[in-house]
């Protein structure tokens, strides 16, 4: 019984603090305590905000979207041919709606309280990555426009309550990373100066010191509950096998010794921010391992390849150039691991949202046994679903009596529970 409780109760946190929450819907789950979702970072996390400026990187083409149901095929601005993670996991959540781009029309009034979208394709901790693209919305800029919303909840709401309603309510999910080394330091023949006048350790300590000052900037605006993903196996993806010429089991050294050394740097800061920044809560995204997974596994996942891009031209693993009407398409979409050069097709993001969802601790957890809160919100406990969990937490903990020691709330309106550990 034990062990079943704790089953639940890590599917539960994950399901509140999961990487890439695109989802916070509708009035109900507002009603039930849920608020907002505010998304950060690039390309694997943006709903749409590329598409309304003048950019190299667009999604807003087809075949792009082809088996999104929600827009009927039609391309929405992601960069893959489906769901994202967050999209998948919303909607275990039953939430219907997505966090609006920030850039599109409709990210006006209360739209906003259920969350906004400001990742952009290209974007980067650094303000310099991904200027080949010409336009592209960085961190310091995607901060700036939070700070627009900010504003915009305080006038909804009231500054008091806006303040609240931020701290105690709102999530905040960054995926950025990948581009400070694949569009910037990393990028052939434009990097070679920098490379040259900057090691790796001081690039990437460069990294660390904007983003801790752009984490420090949205918690000084009330950011409390933060996910941030570290940067995945960027040596392995389509378009670094293929431009290093790269057998279909290999993967750039460099790239991924990067991306390892940055994620050791990254779980550190956010140990340390922890500490120093009072009623914040930084969860740790393991995207590497995660993804990374997969990849040396695809076949036991049901793929027939982790190395070639589904859609996309050049090369042996159809790598060099994104995907776009004139490009290439397999037939077998399902079978890839890689949507195009960069990213994740629906049918692997479906795989990596599970393990997500299945609480394994090696892929998300909290820093170094800093507190963990768990939010767990239902309208009433007259379905049997919902007294069996109850029980089940109970059981854990050996009563009411010992739930409410250990820092257990619960409101019987709405079945409110939160547990610190």
């Amino acid at each position: 019984m034990k062990a079943m409780a704790l089953k639940y109760y890590n599917m539960l946190v994950l399901l509140l603090l999961l990487v890439n929450l695109s989802f916070y819907g509708n009035v109900a789950a507002q009603k039930n305590g849920l608020g907002a979702s505010f998304i950060f970072g690039d390309s694997l996390v943006d709903a749409g905000n590329n598409n309304y400026m003048s950019t190299l990187s667009k999604a807003n083409i087809p075949p792009n979207g082809i088996d999104f149901k929600s827009s009927g095929g039609n391309p929405t601005g992601r960069y893959t041919n489906g769901r994202t993670i967050g999209d998948i996991v919303g909607e275990e959540l039953g939430q219907p709606n997505y966090a609006v781009p920030f850039l599109a029309p409709n990210a006006t009034g209360k739209t906003i309280l259920y969350g906004v979208n400001y990742a952009s394709g290209g974007g980067g901790i650094l303000n310099a990555t991904g200027r080949i693209f010409v336009n592209r919305i960085g961190m310091d800029v995607q901060i700036d426009y939070f700070s627009i919303t900010r504003k915009q909840i305080d006038k909804l709401l009231g500054e008091s309550k806006a303040k609240e309603y931020i701290m105690k309510k709102s999530i905040f999910s960054i995926t950025v990373g990948a581009n400070d080394f694949l569009n910037n330091y990393l990028l052939p023949v434009l990097s070679i100066g920098a490379r040259i006048s900057q090691s790796p350790d001081a690039f990437i300590d460069d990294m660390i010191n904007h983003f801790r000052a752009q984490l420090t900037r949205l918690y000084q605006m009330d950011a409390r509950k933060f996910v941030i993903g570290n940067v995945g196996p960027i040596g392995c993806i389509p378009y670094q096998k293929t431009i290093n010429q790269l057998n279909e089991d290999e993967c750039v050294d460099l790239a991924n010794k990067l991306a390892l050394q940055y994620n050791a740097r990254l779980k550190d800061l956010l140990a340390e921010l922890n500490d120093n920044l009072p009623g914040a809560k930084f969860v740790l995204a393991n995207v590497y391992d995660l993804v990374m997974e997969l990849i040396k596994n695809y076949d036991k996942y049901g793929f027939t390849t982790s190395s070639r891009a589904c859609c996309g031209n050049g090369g042996q693993f159809a790598g060099i150039i994104p995907c776009g009407p004139t490009s290439s398409m397999c037939t077998d979409r399902y079978k890839h691991v890689f949507w195009d050069p960069y990213h994740p097709s629906e049918a692997a993001n479906l795989i990596l949202a599970k393990q997500l969802l299945d609480g394994d601790k090696r892929y998300i957890s909290p820093i170094l046994g800093e507190t963990f809160c768990l939010l767990f919100f239902s309208p009433s406990l007259d379905n049997m679903h919902e007294r069996k969990y109850w029980t089940k937490f109970k059981a854990m903990f050996g009563g009411s009596r010992e739930m409410e020691k250990s820092g257990w709330e619960r409101n019987r309106d709405d079945f409110k529970v939160v547990w610190c550990e």
